[in-house]
């Protein structure tokens, strides 16, 4: 990477660190053909993939349910949340665990195709969500990350796992259909 110019002096050194250190970290992981990052402040763990446990009148992208040490939690398929055809579990399929706020922090399991790598992108490769041109809900996205000259989606968990309008879309037509 080339040297960073700030108040018309150049110190690679220093500047180089100062990059370092405005960096986040982001979990990275495949959807499809798709390369999607999540802050790993929001990431509690990554765990095999195991088949959850089916829960009638759930809405599509909700896989069912898993035992995590004893703790029941609830598991998103992240490709049907964007729309998209389920996830077919391959061997390098996980699900990971996230911290989600609303009512005190809760945790989901989210299912992905394969975790890439923990990756540290700088403030300064990282561009604003843009506005068209993608087939994702524009508040999903937070950002692109351009790493090695391609893009990683940073996706906002706030919005894809809002628990308010998760349970709205389970209640609104995306559980089983009612009797009549």
């Amino acid at each position: 990477m080339g040297a960073l110019i700030r108040s018309g002096r150049t110190d690679p050194g220093r500047d180089e660190a100062q990059a370092a250190a405005q960096a986040r970290q982001y979990l990275t992981f495949a959807v499809g053909a798709e390369s999607f990052g999540m802050e790993i402040s929001s990431i509690k763990e990554i765990i095999e993939f195991r088949k959850p446990t089916d829960v009638p009148l759930m809405p599509p992208f909700m896989r069912g349910v898993i035992n995590l040490r004893g703790r029941v939690v609830p598991v998103i398929d992240l490709s049907v949340r964007f729309g998209r055809p389920a996830i077919e579990a391959a061997r390098r399929t996980c699900i990971v665990i996230v911290e989600v706020e609303g009512g005190g922090g809760h945790d989901l399991g989210v299912m992905v195709d394969a975790v890439s790598a923990v990756l540290e992108i700088a403030e300064g490769d990282i561009e604003p969500a843009p506005s068209f041109g993608t087939n994702l809900r524009a508040d999903f996205i937070r950002a692109l990350g351009k790493v090695d000259g391609r893009f990683v989606i940073i996706l906002d968990v706030d919005k894809v796992l809002s628990l308010e309008e998760l349970a709205a879309l389970g209640t609104a037509g995306g559980g089983a259909p009612a009797p009549g």
